[in-house]
């Protein structure tokens, strides 16, 4: 006679309430081992990130705006280069100005602009005979001026 195999049937021993069908979709780990996952706050994650943000466009915008600054002076001086290019064109002068040479900028009683290469602290016993000084200037290679020097408006 043959001995007939009885099957038995796997028992598992641990509570079916504490176990997971599907544990790969649990939200946390379900082994010792296994890494932790911890939700995501969302609000202080795109909080810190909007923060940020607003430091980095912040930082920025400072950076273009000494850009700006300076590019706007610079804008100023060649601006007062023209100005006084002009006034020295249209200004009396006696000599043919050389480039990289200084010159000096005087008003007459009449109000005519006089371009002179005596400064005016080099004027002998007589004193100089120019009404005012107006300033000091360099012929730049564009043949514009540069002022080295402006007059004082408290020796008016």
């Amino acid at each position: 006679m043959k001995e007939e195999k009885k099957e038995k049937e796997f028992i598992n021993p641990i509570d079916p309430d504490k176990i997971a069908e599907n544990p790969h979709l649990l939200p946390y780990a379900h082994t010792v081992g296994g890494a932790v996952i911890k939700p995501m706050d969302k609000g202080r994650t795109k909080g810190l990130s909007v923060q940020a943000m607003q430091e980095q466009t912040k930082m920025q915008l400072s950076q273009i705006e000494e850009q700006i600054k300076l590019l706007a002076m610079q804008a100023k001086k060649l601006q007062d280069r023209v100005s006084v290019s002009e006034m020295i064109y249209g200004a009396d002068m006696n000599f043919k100005p050389l480039i990289n040479h200084i010159y000096h900028l005087y008003q007459r009683e009449n109000g005519e602009a006089v371009l002179s290469m005596v400064g005016p602290d080099e004027w002998g016993w007589a004193g100089h005979k120019f009404h005012r000084f107006l300033a000091t200037v360099k012929l730049l290679a564009d043949h514009t001026w540069e002022i080295l020097k402006e007059a004082d408006p408290e020796e008016e």
